[in-house]
């Protein structure tokens, strides 16, 4: 069962992401700040979907961090956020996210990005 690692700091977001996936057979773990997020990053998931505004450490700097350390900089991550400005995608690929997903979450288009990045090559 493939291990996801959901970082978000909405309660709201998270119950809904989290129950959602796991009732399509993920794993899931959940960080609530960025700080967290890379500390709990330590457990290698096979995916990480992570909120770009987030306490302690934002999203950018949580994906620079990852990607920039070799024990994680193969775990794939999706951001998610809510900022869909024109230059914004641009942003969270450059930190080091493998891709992008705005808020709200159109559920089936994220399932696809998640297959995509954890299908056994």
């Amino acid at each position: 069962m493939p291990k996801i690692l959901l970082v978000e700091d909405n309660e709201m977001n998270r119950d809904m992401l989290s129950r959602r996936l796991r009732r399509r057979g993920y794993e899931v773990d959940v960080a609530v700040d960025g700080g967290e997020a890379v500390d709990m990053a330590r457990t290698m998931p096979d995916l990480m979907l992570l909120d770009m505004s987030l306490p302690v450490m934002d999203g950018w700097a949580v994906a620079t961090r990852l990607k920039g350390d070799d024990e994680t900089r193969r775990i794939p991550i999706i951001a998610l956020t809510a900022h869909a400005m024109v230059g914004d995608k641009e942003k969270a690929l450059a930190a080091g996210c493998d891709d992008y997903e705005t808020k709200p979450i159109d559920f089936p288009r994220l399932l696809d990005k998640i297959n995509e990045l954890i299908a056994p090559n």
